[in-house]
């Protein structure tokens, strides 16, 4: 909620995979922050571990959703949209699953598995990010509607 509407002002001046790397890096700190979480920890020891991931991905979504659907033709906008919610339901799914398979393969711990599994996974995207850096812009497309003059 903080950080989006700071990433969408950023994501103008600052290239997309640098921000989302960044983000990321952020992200996968906090959940290695969760996963070393002390064994009877407080509602200040989760909360400020939660904002710290929360922060990673807001500024990580901005600058990647702005990224796919800047990168679409115009006319493609609404399947780059569409495109970027079914990614996302996958995403979501394959995660729940992956999860179910850890709490069933390591009883004990699991939670702290998953955390440590999300980490390294966060920390593959925050690279991959960083590698667009190569890749130009996209440069902003025109309105399909014409002004009237």
């Amino acid at each position: 909620m903080i950080m989006a509407p700071l990433a969408g002002r950023l994501v103008e001046r600052i290239h997309a995979g640098i921000l989302g790397g960044i983000g990321m890096a952020i992200f996968a700190t906090g959940l290695f922050l969760l996963a070393v979480l002390p064994t009877d920890p407080t509602n200040a020891d989760i909360v400020w571990r939660l904002f710290i991931c929360g922060a990673g991905f807001g500024l990580f979504q901005t600058p990647n959703n702005s990224t796919i659907i800047s990168s679409a033709p115009s006319n493609r906008s609404g399947g780059a949209s569409g495109m970027l919610g079914t990614a996302r339901l996958l995403e979501q799914t394959l995660g729940a699953t992956l999860v179910a398979m850890l709490f069933n393969l390591v009883p004990n711990n699991s939670t702290q598995a998953c955390l440590y599994l999300a980490t390294g996974f966060a920390i593959v995207a925050a690279i991959v990010s960083c590698l667009r850096i190569s890749q130009p812009r996209p440069i902003p497309q025109k309105p399909l509607h014409k002004t009237p003059q």
